[in-house]
């Protein structure tokens, strides 16, 4: 592999895996997750996964990748020739999530111009937000923007554009994302909703919290998509695996705790303490938060910095995906990266047609009762990116054996975390990931 398809270095690599990890899901998923299975007590939940579950899994997806020097459809077929399915299995989940995360980017792309250029003005949210994903030109033309934005980056290079991106980009979002938090905890009445967001709720504590923690991990961490067999396959031999994953995490679900605190205290501050709120989904970014920012001194400004925020951290996602899928096109057909872009970004934007007219003049066409949107992110998050998870965590753990893993992470510094990761990988991950999968399976179709 060339020089210029490898990161210059430690921070490098950090950042752009920090800047994959951090996204949408960090943004308004953590937030909202967290006020549903009380506040302090999903956070520590959380944060005891997240540097046992999560951390291994990412750990082991990092040295893989860099073991191997391969892109995700290759990577498990180097070790393992009758897992090359897994590889193919793998790199499914960014070819169908890279589409219709464009098209969410979108929206965002669109709610960030409007406050920027004060056109939102006092129109009102939910029929705001309706009347622009029930079209046709601007949802389209929304998309292709955030699209266009994501490919020229990835364009550019592993060094020149992510690795550069990242270095840039991170800072700010980190900044950005203090900066309003510190504001919104000043508005009166947000220590309330803040006390509840950090302080342990024990009586809500629940199998179904560490199960819903647990999922989380999937989009905060950017797991079982390929994203960091691709990044680790740019890693430097001499880099320290363990120490680097530490690092992720920690920037990580530093975000996703910002977010926490930006949404959480708002929300209860313009709304009151409504679950119904607080696990709105989409409509909590899109429509209860322009609510809440209407009636906000300054709310203008705050919505345009927030959405600001979220651009960036959507957009450090979509590179990520979309790195992923062009690394595969440049080494199986032996393309060149523009090329490779250009059809990566051809295909990505016929595949979000779907999602994006789904709601509107194709709403009436479902699959398996779900817009098209719902049903891609359904069969990418729900089942493929648990059985991803589950099939890796069986070959590393009686196939290729833990110790191929860590005499890679050993390469650069002493395997402090070994053991539990052993057990982990081998007994702790696969029954969590099969109670997830049949979880998230039976509260989809048994409802």
């Amino acid at each position: 592999m060339s020089d210029k398809k490898k990161f210059t270095g430690k921070i490098g690599f950090i950042l752009a895996a920090a800047g994959s990890a951090v996204g949408l899901g960090n943004l308004w998923r953590f937030p909202y997750l967290a006020a549903k299975y009380g506040g302090g007590t999903f956070l520590l939940i959380y944060l005891v996964l997240a540097v046992t579950f999560g951390f291994s899994l990412m750990l082991t997806e990092i040295a893989i990748g860099r073991k191997t020097g391969k892109n995700v459809l290759e990577a498990y077929g180097e070790l393992n020739k009758k897992f090359r399915f897994l590889g193919y299995l793998s790199a499914v989940v960014p070819v169908i999530i890279f589409p219709y995360y464009c098209v969410i980017g979108g929206w965002v792309v669109k709610y960030m111009m409007a406050y920027i250029t004060n056109s939102y003005g006092n129109a009102e949210p939910t029929s705001y937000f309706t009347t622009f994903i029930s079209g046709v030109t601007q949802p389209i033309l929304y998309l292709s923007i955030f699209l266009l934005a994501s490919a020229i980056i990835v364009a550019l290079g592993v060094q020149k554009g992510i690795e550069k991106f990242s270095k840039i980009l991170m800072p700010v979002l980190v900044i950005l994302s203090i900066a309003v938090a510190i504001y919104g905890l000043t508005v009166p009445g947000a220590l309330k909703g803040f006390i509840y967001y950090i302080k342990p709720d024990l009586s809500k504590f629940s199998f179904q919290a560490v199960l819903a923690a647990a999922g989380q991990l999937f989009y905060s961490l950017s797991l079982a998509m390929g994203i960091m067999i691709t990044y680790g396959s740019y890693m430097k031999k001499e880099e320290k695996i363990e120490s680097c994953v530490r690092q992720i995490e920690i920037f990580d679900t530093g975000i996703a705790f910002i977010a926490g605190l930006i949404i959480v205290p708002a929300v209860f501050t313009f709304s009151g303490q409504s679950d119904s709120v607080l696990t709105a989904g989409p409509s909590l970014m899109f429509i209860t938060l322009p609510q809440i920012f209407s009636g906000m001194k300054l709310g203008t400004l705050f919505a345009a910095v927030f959405f600001l925020l979220v651009f960036f951290a959507a957009l450090t996602s979509a590179v990520s995906l979309m790195e992923t899928i062009v690394s595969i096109i440049e080494d199986k057909f032996h393309l060149k990266r523009i090329p490779a872009c250009i059809i990566v970004s051809v295909f990505s934007f016929a595949l979000a047609i779907p999602s994006t007219l789904g709601n509107g003049i194709w709403s009436g066409i479902t699959l398996f009762g779900m817009q098209f949107l719902d049903f891609f992110d359904f069969i990418s998050n729900t089942v493929l990116m648990p059985v991803v998870a589950l099939l890796m965590c069986i070959f590393v753990g009686y196939v290729l054996k833990t110790d191929v893993i860590a005499k890679e992470v050993e390469k650069g510094e002493t395997f402090k975390s070994r053991k539990l990761y052993n057990v982990i990988i081998k007994f702790v991950a696969p029954a969590f990931l099969l109670l997830i999968l049949g979880s998230s399976l039976i509260s989809t179709f048994f409802k």
